[in-house]
C-alpha cells in the first residue's frame, strides 16, 4: 500500500445536492419511530441528511461488494473490505420538507495502521451540508478499509453486566430493518443484506447492521435526553452488531454536561459508543 501515493487524495473535493421530499420525510420516519427525537413542526428528523445524495454508479461500475469502485473521489485504497468506522457530527440547522440541500464533500486525511486483521487505511473525508437557510450540519466520516482475512471470533464471557443509562431503546434487528435502511440510502454493500455473503466471505456471523444506523438511534436518542435537537455527536464504531436478534441504544447525562450514548449487543457487549453535547 502506497500510502503517500493514496494521500495525494487529500484536499480533493466534491459536491452533491439533493431534494428533501415529504416522501423521503415519511419513509424514514416509517423506518426508525418512535426512536426519533422530536422537534419543532416541519423539521425532518436527526440524520436524515445520510440518506441525501448517495453515490450512484451503474451496475457495471459497481465493485464485488456492491460498493462503487474507488479511485475518483475517494482514494484507491487496495484493501478490499470497506466500514464505517465513526465520526463527528455537528447538526446545527434543522432540514425541511422542500429543502434543495447541498453537501460539499473533502478528504481531510489518509493514514494507515496496523490490526488484529492486518493492514487497515483510514479515510477521514468532511462534510458541510447547506440548506437555502445556510449551513445545516458538519461532519467528519471516518472510513477503515482492511484486508481480505476472517475476522477474528469475539470474546467471551459467562456474564456481562450492561451499563447504566438514563434512557433505553430496544430495536428489533431485523434484516427488514436493513433492508429499508439500504434503500433508503441506496446502500449496495453486500454485507447488509446478502447472508451468504457477509458469513462466507467477509467472515461476519451474520448481516451487519448499518453503522448509520446505530449513528443515527444514538444521535436521536442523545437529543431526545438532552432536550434539543441541536447538538453534536462524536462517535466510534468499536464491533459489528450483527442482525438477528434486539440491540439497545442507551444514553446517560455526564457530570460534565455532556451525554454518553452507546449501543449495546444482545449479549450486552458494546457496539459503538459516542458523546453528544449541546451546541
Amino acid at each position: 500500500m502506497d500510502i503517500d501515493h493514496l494521500r495525494g487524495w487529500i484536499g480533493r473535493t466534491e459536491e452533491a445536492s439533493d431534494l428533501v421530499t415529504p416522501r423521503l420525510i415519511e419513509s424514514y420516519a416509517a423506518t426508525f419511530a418512535p426512536h426519533l427525537a422530536p422537534g419543532p413542526q416541519g423539521d425532518a428528523p436527526l440524520a436524515l441528511h445520510w440518506c441525501l445524495a448517495p453515490p450512484i454508479a451503474p451496475m457495471n461500475a459497481l465493485g464485488p461488494d456492491g460498493h462503487p469502485a474507488k479511485g475518483d473521489f475517494l482514494p484507491p485504497v487496495p484493501l478490499p473490505r470497506r466500514m464505517w468506522a465513526g465520526g463527528r457530527l455537528e447538526a446545527l440547522a434543522p432540514l425541511r420538507a422542500g429543502d434543495l440541500v447541498t453537501r460539499r464533500s473533502t478528504i481531510g486525511d489518509v493514514t494507515a495502521k496496523e490490526g488484529r486483521t492486518g493492514a487497515l487505511c483510514f479515510v477521514a473525508v468532511h462534510h458541510e451540508v447547506s440548506t437555502p437557510r445556510g449551513l445545516a450540519l458538519r461532519e467528519r466520516h471516518d472510513i477503515v478499509y482492511r484486508e481480505a482475512t476472517s475476522l477474528p471470533a469475539p470474546a467471551t464471557a459467562a456474564t456481562v453486566t450492561p451499563e447504566p443509562a438514563d434512557l433505553v431503546w430496544e430495536i428489533e434487528a431485523s434484516p427488514t430493518l436493513l433492508f429499508r435502511y439500504s434503500a433508503l440510502t441506496f446502500n449496495g454493500h453486500r454485507i447488509h443484506y446478502d447472508q451468504p455473503y457477509a458469513t462466507a466471505e467477509e467472515g461476519y456471523a451474520g448481516l451487519v447492521v448499518h453503522g448509520p444506523i446505530q449513528a443515527t438511534l444514538m444521535l436521536n436518542i442523545a437529543a431526545t435526553l438532552a432536550g434539543t435537537t441541536t447538538l453534536a455527536l462524536d462517535y466510534r464504531g468499536l464491533s459489528p452488531l450483527i442482525a438477528g436478534g434486539r440491540f439497545a441504544v442507551k444514553a446517560r447525562r455526564n457530570a460534565d454536561g455532556g451525554i454518553r450514548t452507546w449501543t449495546e449487543g444482545a449479549d450486552g457487549r458494546l457496539r459503538m459508543e459516542g458523546t453528544a453535547r449541546p451546541l
